[in-house]
């Protein structure tokens, strides 16, 4: 059966056709997207946002001690949609409904779990999506704050979820989950509230960013500071700049995918075509293939907060301070790390570094890859081959 999805990386945005496995029929999770709002939110970089919104989702129900609380982050394309439909006959549910609902790997017969969209998540314009960010509406001018609005870190991130739980009672996280960016929300919660958090896993993720890795995420923001309609990040009364935005997509999709299912997926290259000969502006059926899910997604997506979010992802460093030793020494809870065996975009080895220094610090985190094809991709479509692993970690 084909399915369409949402995705990105760690860190990104895509929509690739994918092959399911048949899974017994079974009532869907109906679950309603909230919104939560607090006034003069500080940054790390020290700057006021007068008034911060975010969505948000549950699923389970909290119990009286509200100490059964399992938290996801999303990663960088995804927003609070983690499990569930919003209607009977939305065509699909959450990106991880594979692993969270009743009887699932995390149980929410046993938990409430909780997820809530980002700051400057990337598709704002998405009517699923609520956030602020660069395209909201500054109440001190009355205009969007393009880029007046502040620099924000995965730190920042994790302090606007806190506002969220303590304004529900919750003080206590039995577990963290994240993938790809929201793998690093994830660990940054393990070390920004210690005391708070019990367990954490880390899917696709990392422990701080490189120069390899930071550069790679640079190859995203490039193609929108370079289109003309970007003007500075002022374009909210023209036109947007949706070709930078459709490359940026297109960019994130092909480094999201191992080389194997994207060559499965895509149209055989033609032998000397035609009319790849004829100019060197005419497309191809795979660089069509490539462009068009991209093309169609981009106007919900906005230029600006792609921006802020490769920033975000390229300032991270556990603990946000110092270095990796530092922000991993404050640490006590519990830790899985899920790397993806095939994953090209955060590698395997940038999960194993945060695993070597916990051991090095005398901790025992946890560690299995995700076999599959995907690559990155992997984090989502084949992490039901971790689901026991999750299971076991999240009751003991």
């Amino acid at each position: 059966m084909q399915r369409s999805i949402i995705f990105l990386l760690s860190l990104a945005v895509l929509v690739v056709s994918y092959g399911c496995q048949a899974q017994p029929a079974a009532a869907p999770m109906m679950v309603e997207k909230q919104s939560f709002s607090f006034e003069n939110f500080t940054t790390v970089s020290g700057e006021v946002i007068p008034e911060v919104t975010v969505g948000w989702e549950s699923y389970g129900e909290l119990n009286a001690a509200k100490d059964n609380v399992i938290l996801i982050t999303h990663f960088f394309s995804g927003n609070s949609h983690a499990a569930g439909k919003y209607s009977p006959d939305d065509p699909l549910p959450g990106y991880w409904d594979s692993i969270i609902g009743p009887g699932k790997a995390i149980d929410t017969n046993k938990y409430f779990v909780i997820s809530s969209d980002t700051l400057v998540n990337a598709f704002p314009n998405d009517p699923n999506v609520i956030t602020t960010g660069p395209a909201s509406i500054n109440p001190e001018t009355g205009k969007p704050y393009g880029l007046d609005f502040p620099v924000v870190t995965i730190r920042d991130f994790v302090e606007v979820q806190h506002e969220l739980l303590t304004s529900l009672g919750i003080h206590k996280l039995h577990a963290v989950v994240g993938a790809s960016m929201g793998s690093l929300q994830a660990l940054e919660w393990s070390v920004a509230y210690p005391d708070m958090v019990e367990r954490m896993i880390s899917v696709i993720g990392a422990g701080a960013m490189d120069a390899w890795t930071i550069m790679a995420l640079e190859h995203w923001a490039r193609p929108i500071r370079h289109d003309p309609n970007w003007n500075n990040g002022d374009y909210y009364d023209a036109e947007p700049p949706l070709t930078g935005v459709t490359s940026t997509l297109a960019m994130i999709t092909q480094q999201a995918m191992h080389p194997v299912i994207m060559n499965m997926r895509a149209p055989k290259p033609e032998v000397m075509s035609e009319q790849a000969l004829a100019s060197v502006t005419n497309s191809t059926p795979v660089l069509d293939y490539l462009f068009a899910n991209s093309r169609v997604r981009a106007p919900l997506a906005d230029g600006n907060h792609l921006l802020y979010l490769v920033r975000a992802n390229q300032l991270f460093v556990a603990g946000h301070e110092g270095d990796l030793a530092t922000g991993l020494a404050k640490v006590k809870a519990k830790t899985l790390f899920l790397p993806a065996t095939n994953d090209l975009l955060l590698q395997p080895y940038l999960a194993k570094r945060a695993v070597a220094e916990l051991e090095k610090q005398g901790k025992q985190p946890a560690y299995a890859e995700i076999e599959g094809i995907w690559g990155h991709l992997d984090g989502l479509f084949s992490i039901p081959s971790q689901a026991d692993t999750i299971e076991d970690f999240l009751a003991h």
